[in-house]
C-alpha cells in the first residue's frame, strides 16, 4: 500500500514538471496556446503613435497682431438706392411696399451715410497695407485703427476688382510701423495648421485657427480664382486680414465665407497678391493680357468628338474680330491646349495663364483642329472691360426641324429672326426633343440654334438634314449651338 502512494507521488510530480517545461517551450516559440484565425488588418500600437502637441498660439498672436489693422469706411449713397438694397426690387408689390418707400422718401435729405466693416495688415514700415477690394470699393473715407487704438485717414493707391485685391496707405509720420513677413502660399499642404486674424463684426484683433482644407479653389468671385479653403473661422469683418501659416507669415488675404456652411472659408493667395502689388504701387491699377476668345469646358463627349486623347484644353466657341486669336489663326472649334509650352487644362487655367502675362506679350498657341496639334503665334493686347463687356453682343443666329437625333427643327423665318431677335438667319432652331432620342440625352434644350455640325455652317433646314445623312449610327456628332445669344458646343452620340 505503501509503495503504491509513493508511485503515485512521482507520476503526479512528473505530469507537472511536464506542465512547467510546455508552458516554457510555448513561450519560447510565442505559440498561441488558443488556435484562432489571424487578423487581416493591421492593428495600431498606441506605444508607436505619433503624438502631435499643439504649442499655444499667444508668442505668434503677440508677434503678428501689431500689424493687423481695422478699416472703417464711409460711403455717401443716394436713398433712394439705399430703399432699393434694403427693400428690394424682388419685393415688389409686397405687402410693406408703401411703408418702406415713404420711410425712406421722408427721411431728412436726399443723401445718406452708409458705413462698413473689414480688416487689414501692414506690409511696409512707411504704411502701406493689403485688404480686399470690396473692402474699400466706393469708400469716400477710409479709417484704420492699428492695435494700440491710433487711428489714421487711409487714401486708395490701386485696386484690382478681377482679384479682389486693394492696396491703401496711411502717413503714420516719422514712425516706422510694424510690418507683416509675406510667406509662399505655393508650400502650402492640405493639413498644414492657419491663423485667420481680423476684425469680425467689428470686435477687432480677433484670432481663429483651423488647417487648410483644400486649394485652388474656384467659387465664381471672378475669372481668376484661386483661392486657399480653410476651416479657420472666418466671418464678416474678416475680410482683408491675414491667413497666417504656424510661423506667422502670411499665406492669404481673407476674402469670402459660404454663408449657408459652417467651417468653409477662403483666402486669396499671397503669391498672388505679390505679383501685382508693385504694379499696384505704381500705377494704381493691373494690366492684363487679352486674347479675345469665348471658350467652354472640354467634356470627354467633345474630345471623343474631335478625337482628342482626353477632355483638357478650352474650347473655342467665339472668336473677337481683330483681337489677337483671330491675328492669329485661332478657329471656331478649336481646343486651345497649350501656351507658351504650359499645357491647359481646363479654361479657368487659360483665362488665369493669359491673364498673368502682360499687354505685348508674345505668346505660342498650340490648338487641337482636325484630330491634329497645330501651333500658332500672336501678341496680347491689354485687357478692356468695356471691351470684354461688349464681346458677342452682335451675335445672332437661328434654328428650327425634326431629325435623325430626335430633335423637331425649323427654319428660321422672319418671324422666328424676329421674335428672338436674329440678325444671322443661318441655322436651324430646335423646337423638340423627343425624350428616347440620343439628343435628349445630350445638354441640347428647346430654343438653341444649330449653326455647325462637325464644324461646318448650316444654312438652313435642307442644309442642315443633308449633312446628318453622312452620319452613322455609332458616330459622335459636333455641334455649334447658340442659347441666349452666346456660343456653345455641344456632343451627341447617334443611336
Amino acid at each position: 500500500m505503501k509503495k503504491t502512494y509513493v508511485s503515485l507521488r512521482y507520476v503526479i510530480l512528473i505530469a507537472f514538471c511536464s506542465v512547467l517545461i510546455g508552458l516554457w517551450v510555448a513561450a519560447a516559440l510565442k505559440i498561441s496556446p488558443v488556435s484562432k484565425a489571424q487578423p487581416f488588418w493591421k492593428e495600431g500600437n498606441p506605444q508607436q503613435a505619433l503624438q502631435v502637441v499643439m504649442p499655444s498660439l499667444s508668442a505668434l498672436a503677440n508677434q503678428v497682431r501689431p500689424t493687423v489693422v481695422n478699416i472703417r469706411t464711409t460711403k455717401v449713397v443716394n436713398r433712394k438706392d439705399f430703399y432699393q438694397r434694403f427693400y428690394g426690387p424682388q419685393e415688389e408689390g409686397g405687402p410693406f411696399e408703401d411703408f418702406y418707400k415713404k420711410f425712406f422718401e421722408n427721411m431728412p435729405g436726399k443723401e445718406m451715410e452708409q458705413r462698413s466693416l473689414g480688416s487689414g495688415f501692414i506690409i511696409s514700415l512707411d504704411g502701406y497695407i493689403l485688404t480686399n477690394n470690396h473692402v474699400i470699393a466706393g469708400a469716400e473715407e477710409i479709417l484704420v485703427s492699428l492695435s494700440d487704438n491710433k487711428e489714421y485717414r487711409a487714401k486708395v493707391i490701386g485696386k484690382d476688382d478681377k482679384t479682389d485685391i486693394a492696396l491703401i496707405k496711411i502717413d503714420a509720420g516719422d514712425k516706422e510701423l510694424p510690418s507683416a513677413l509675406l510667406g509662399n502660399s505655393d508650400t502650402l499642404e492640405i493639413g498644414d495648421w492657419v491663423i485667420a486674424m481680423g476684425n469680425p463684426f467689428g470686435l477687432g484683433h480677433t484670432l481663429t485657427q483651423g488647417i487648410v482644407s483644400a486649394k485652388a479653389r474656384i467659387i465664381g468671385a471672378g475669372p481668376y480664382d484661386n483661392f486657399i479653403q480653410t476651416d479657420a473661422a472666418i466671418n464678416p469683418g474678416n475680410s482683408g486680414g491675414p491667413l497666417l501659416d504656424m510661423n506667422g507669415h502670411v499665406v492669404g488675404i481673407n476674402t469670402a465665407i459660404v454663408a449657408s456652411g459652417q467651417g468653409i472659408g477662403f483666402a486669396i493667395p499671397i503669391n498672388m497678391a505679390k505679383q501685382i502689388l508693385a504694379e499696384l504701387k505704381e500705377t494704381g491699377e493691373v494690366a492684363r493680357g487679352w486674347l479675345g476668345v469665348a471658350i467652354q469646358q472640354v467634356t470627354p463627349e467633345l474630345a471623343r468628338a474631335v478625337d482628342l486623347d482626353e477632355a483638357k484644353g478650352a474650347m473655342v466657341t467665339m472668336i473677337y474680330p481683330g483681337d489677337p486669336a483671330d491675328r492669329a489663326g485661332v478657329h471656331k472649334g478649336d481646343i486651345i491646349i497649350e501656351v507658351n509650352s504650359q499645357p491647359i487644362k481646363d479654361p479657368h487655367g487659360l483665362t488665369r495663364l493669359v491673364g498673368d502675362l502682360k499687354p505685348g506679350s508674345k505668346i505660342t498657341i498650340v490648338v487641337w483642329r482636325d484630330s491634329m496639334a497645330i501651333e500658332l503665334s500672336t501678341t496680347l493686347k491689354k485687357r478692356d472691360e468695356e471691351h470684354v463687356a461688349g464681346f458677342g453682343q452682335d451675335m445672332n443666329d437661328a434654328a428650327e426641324t425634326k431629325d435623325k437625333l430626335g430633335l423637331t427643327i425649323v427654319d428660321i423665318t422672319p418671324d422666328i429672326a424676329n421674335k428672338y431677335s436674329l440678325k444671322d438667319p443661318g441655322g436651324v432652331l430646335v423646337i423638340d426633343i423627343d425624350s428616347e432620342s440620343s439628343a435628349a440625352k445630350s445638354a441640347i434644350q428647346q430654343g438653341d440654334i444649330i449653326k455647325e455640325i462637325n464644324r461646318h455652317e448650316i444654312t438652313d433646314m435642307q442644309n442642315y438634314l443633308a449633312m446628318l445623312k453622312n452620319v452613322k449610327r455609332g458616330q459622335t456628332v459636333l455641334l455649334l449651338i447658340i442659347r441666349n445669344s452666346r456660343p456653345l458646343y455641344l456632343a451627341v452620340d447617334v443611336d
